[in-house]
């Protein structure tokens, strides 16, 4: 770590520490008050993260990176003073962990190279399935579900058995129409995209912002002639959609 860095994170330090001595809000502020506003930090980075891919600026990115950083030295600032631990202790213990679950690299046995979810059920854990909240967005929850399983061996040999499980639970879906079978197709979706490369939270993340954009175009279409968007005839619609792409 530079000077510089060490410079500007002693600089945020304290105005930390000014902030929560002479703001009237920062000064009431709990751990449990700030807890909805980093969920809320958390969605806005991962906004500016597919926004990069979108041509996004990293203005965008550099600043929630920032209100993220200050939310975590703020909880340990915090917890400071609750008595509870320091920020030193808070970046002891990553550095400990990080040191741990990396033998292959620091251990003076390079060969003792396991999978991150066996390291984990080591430190005690009793399923691998723990490390995952239950109030993870469903589609994000799907994704790290298999990606736990898949640390333990759990997992498909290719892409192609992973698209035969697909079909199967298509087929299974068109017989029933089910809810539950719908669920199970789409969980199957997720991991035939893994098995391809592809990160399923990400990919429909993208595919939301260009449908929004897309959306958007037809709004402004129909605005410029006057209309409300559901006074457009289905043709206009349309035109007006491939004017987007």
């Amino acid at each position: 770590m530079d000077a510089r860095t060490i410079d500007a994170f002693t600089r945020l330090s304290a105005t930390l520490d000014r902030v929560r001595k002479e703001c009237p809000w920062d000064k009431v502020q709990t751990i449990e008050s700030l807890r909805y506003l980093t969920i809320e930090e958390v969605y806005e980075l991962s906004e500016a993260i597919v926004a990069l891919a979108d041509g996004g600026g990293n203005d965008d990115f550099k600043k929630e990176l920032g209100d993220l950083f200050m939310h975590l030295m703020f909880y340990s600032k915090i917890a400071e003073e609750e008595g509870r631990f320091t920020l030193a202790d808070v970046l002891n213990a990553i550095n400990d962990k990080l040191v741990a679950r990396h033998p292959h690299i620091f251990s003076p046995d390079k060969d003792q190279h396991q999978g991150w979810e066996q390291l984990k059920m080591k430190e005690g854990r009793k399923s691998a399935m723990e490390g995952v909240p239950a109030s993870l967005p469903s589609l994000n929850k799907a994704v790290r579900i298999q990606e736990k399983a898949a640390g333990m061996g759990f997992n498909f040999g290719s892409a192609d058995e992973a698209f035969q499980k697909v079909k199967e639970e298509y087929e299974e879906f068109e017989q029933s129409g089910s809810e539950e079978e719908f669920g199970d197709l789409l969980f199957a979706l997720v991991k035939w995209g893994a098995m391809r490369g592809i990160n399923a939270d990400d990919a429909l993340s993208k595919t939301n912002r260009k449908f929004i954009d897309r959306f958007q175009h037809i709004e402004q279409t129909a605005a410029a002639s006057g209309k409300l968007i559901n006074q457009m005839t289905k043709g206009e619609m349309l035109q007006a959609w491939q004017e987007s792409k």
